[in-house]
C-alpha cells in the first residue's frame, strides 16, 4: 500500500471513529441504545452499522481493488509507474512478473542514492568527472524506465481480465483448435516481451553494482580515467544500443 492510500485509510478511520465518538459521548449528543427515544436507539445502530460498512468498503478499495489504468502518456514520476503496475498485481499470470517490477523500481532508487552517495565522497559536483558518471547513470536510469513503460505498453493491449481469460483459452471448448492456438500464441508473446522488459532492467542494475565497484576503486579522479573504465563503456554501448531500439 503506497503512502497516499494508507492516509485515506487512517482519515477514513478516523472521521469514523469522531463521528461515533460526536453519537454517543455524553458531553455531546449523549445518544444511547435501550434509552427512552426509541428513535436514539435506532439511530445509533443505524450508524455503527454504516460504520462498518464504510470501514470494510473503504479497505477493500483501497487495500484489494486494483486502480484503473493510467494513460500511458500521463505515467511521469516513479509512484506513477507504481501505480499503473499495481493494476496487474492481482492478475494471476502476472503476479510474478509485477511483483519483480516493483521490486525493480524499489531496488534502482537505492542503487542511485548509493551511487550518488560515493561520488559525492570521491568528487566534487563541479568536477567534469562528477558531471560524466551522473550524465551516464541519468541515461542508464531512463532506459529502466523507458523498459517499464514498454511493460505497461503491452500490458495495456489488454483489460486486466483478459490475461486470466487468454491463459485459460486452452480450456475454451467453444473455440475451434486452430483458433485457440493463435490466441494462446499471442498471448505468450505478449508474456515475452514483458520478460525482455524485466531481463533488461537486471542487466542495467547488474551494471550499476560493476559501476558503484569500479568507482570505489578507482585510483584517480582524472576524467580520462573515468572514460576508460570497462563498465562506463559497457553502460555507454548500452544506451547507445537502446536508442536505436523501438519500445
Amino acid at each position: 500500500m503506497n503512502g497516499s492510500k494508507s492516509v485515506k485509510l487512517l482519515l477514513l478511520m478516523a472521521v469514523i471513529a469522531i463521528v461515533n465518538i460526536v453519537l454517543v459521548s455524553p458531553g455531546l449528543l449523549g445518544f444511547q441504545i435501550g434509552g427512552d427515544s426509541a428513535f436514539q436507539s435506532a439511530l445509533v445502530i443505524t450508524v455503527w452499522v454504516v460504520s462498518v460498512l464504510a470501514l470494510f468498503y473503504g479497505s477493500y478499495v483501497l487495500l484489494f481493488k486494483p486502480p484503473a489504468a493510467k494513460a500511458i502518456q500521463t505515467i511521469q514520476t516513479r509512484e506513477d509507474y507504481i501505480d499503473a503496475l499495481h493494476h496487474y498485481r492481482n492478475v494471476k499470470v502476472l503476479k510474478n512478473d509485477i511483483a519483480l517490477a516493483l521490486d525493480q523500481l524499489e531496488r534502482i532508487e537505492k542503487k542511485r542514492n548509493a551511487l550518488l552517495n560515493v561520488l559525492g565522497q570521491r568528487f566534487e559536483q563541479t568536477e567534469l568527472s562528477y558531471k560524466k558518471f551522473m550524465a551516464v547513470i541519468d541515461e542508464v536510469e531512463k532506459l529502466f524506465y523507458l523498459n517499464i513503460r514498454g511493460i505497461l505498453n503491452k500490458l495495456g493491449v489488454f483489460a486486466a481480465s483478459d490475461f486470466t481469460r487468454m491463459a485459460d483459452q486452452p480450456k475454451a471448448s467453444q473455440l475451434s483448435g486452430k483458433v485457440a492456438q493463435k490466441k494462446t500464441a499471442l498471448y505468450q508473446e505478449y508474456l515475452a516481451y514483458v520478460t525482455g522488459y524485466l531481463e533488461a532492467n537486471e542487466e542495467i542494475m547488474l551494471k550499476l553494482d560493476k559501476l558503484l565497484l569500479e568507482i570505489s576503486l578507482l585510483g584517480s579522479t582524472d576524467y580520462r580515467d573515468v572514460e576508460e573504465m570497462p563498465c562506463m563503456k559497457e553502460i555507454d554501448m548500452l544506451i547507445k544500443q537502446t536508442k536505436l531500439y523501438k519500445q
